[in-house]
């Protein structure tokens, strides 16, 4: 059983794949060739933005908007203590201070209760100057955009939605990546929308940071490729990696998304009288990067990790390592009280399976093992 089964989704999609690779091999238009203007446009499309800026990863996507807002140093920019090291990590490297906040239990993402209570002690302390707020969509649900506004607005803060895992989800039939002043994606192959390689993208309402962006991600060009405005990044999305997603696009829409949904109401129905399940809040829809459960603690979801192990079943635990407790960020002072959500999460989740492709009998082969170990 594959825990995201990208061999399967290559051999359905096999003879439109190959043909978008090879158009760009018989082309040689390997960097900017029209295939990433058009996915561009189809992107934009879908999310429901004025534009839409591809790069070459999710971190570079993240670290452009910290260069197109000039964040540096004095700077807070608030994340949440539960997610992958980037949305920390391009906080430091902009030369700002990374506020790390705790998450809510139920959905895993930013805590709007506990992000405003660290917003007022920066102001408090008034070392730092409170600027940004990024919201991860963690396993593909968005955060509360309704709340996380809010309070952007109350602080005149700028607000970043991290949608690496949430692209495809959505509010209120609001689309992910929609929801920032700037919104960016990860191509990362194990991503709800991913390539065979790194890629990202940005996503902006805003005409003026489109051409920022667009300057930033090649060399911080001007007029041309020789004529360099400012300091920038090489970060391009490869023409073939722009093939291969427009193909996955489509098949993403049209029906992997529904799968996905349909096979996370299946695990629900077998395993949320014996476990934590994921919840939905009302008006939300998740793209499902991850199905996670949570466990009573950390022995018995280690037990079941290693019983489901045996079994020929992978499972991953996402994250066991809070991010103000990596030694990257030792330099920063933080008390564990300020952020038991995310510590208890640490030694409790564990995301299971989870593909369009995933059948009946393999679903409640992983539900039966759980059952089996729990009950």
């Amino acid at each position: 059983m594959q825990f995201r089964d990208l061999k399967q989704q290559y051999q359905l999609l096999k003879e439109d794949i190959d043909k978008a690779m090879i158009q760009v091999a018989t082309d040689c238009n390997f960097i900017n060739g029209q295939q990433v203007k058009d996915l561009e446009n189809e992107l934009a499309e879908y999310v429901g933005i004025k534009h839409c800026i591809t790069c070459a990863n999710g971190t570079d996507a993240l670290t452009m908007a910290m260069m197109a807002w000039g964040i540096g140093e004095g700077d807070a920019v608030f994340v949440p203590d539960f997610t992958f090291f980037s949305s920390g990590e391009i906080v430091s490297h902009a030369g700002a201070v990374p506020i790390f906040v705790d998450v809510d239990l139920d959905t895993f993402n930013i805590s709007p209760k506990a992000l405003e209570k660290a917003i007022d002690k920066v102001v408090s302390d008034n070392t730092l100057t409170p600027k940004v707020i990024i919201a991860v969509d963690l396993f593909g649900l968005p955060a509360d955009f309704k709340e996380i506004r809010d309070i952007a607005e109350k602080y005149n803060m700028l607000v970043l939605e991290d949608g690496a895992q949430g692209f495809g989800g959505s509010i209120e039939g609001k689309m992910a990546c929609s929801f920032g002043d700037i919104s960016t994606t990860s191509f990362f192959p194990a991503k709800p929308l991913g390539c065979y390689g790194d890629g990202g993208a940005v996503f902006t309402d805003d005409d003026e940071l489109a051409t920022l962006l667009q300057s930033i991600r090649v060399h911080g060009k001007g007029e041309m490729k020789y004529d360099n405005i400012r300091i920038g990044l090489n970060s391009r999305l490869d023409t073939i990696q722009a093939a291969i997603l427009s193909v996955k696009l489509r098949a993403f829409y049209e029906y992997e998304l529904q799968n996905i949904n349909t096979i996370a109401q299946k695990y629900t129905k077998l395993l949320g009288d014996i476990v934590k399940t994921p919840m939905i809040p009302e008006g939300f829809y998740s793209s499902w990067a991850q199905y996670t459960i949570q466990l009573s603690d950390q022995a018995t979801r280690d037990n079941l990790q290693n019983k489901l192990k045996k079994n020929g079943i992978p499972s991953m635990v996402y994250y066991p390592k809070a991010m103000h407790r990596q030694e990257a960020f030792s330099q920063c002072a933080y008390n564990d009280k300020d952020l038991i959500n995310t510590l208890k999460l640490t030694e409790t989740v564990l995301s299971l399976p989870m593909h369009p492709y995933l059948t009946d009998q393999e679903i409640e082969t992983v539900a039966a093992i759980i059952r089996n170990v729990l009950v």
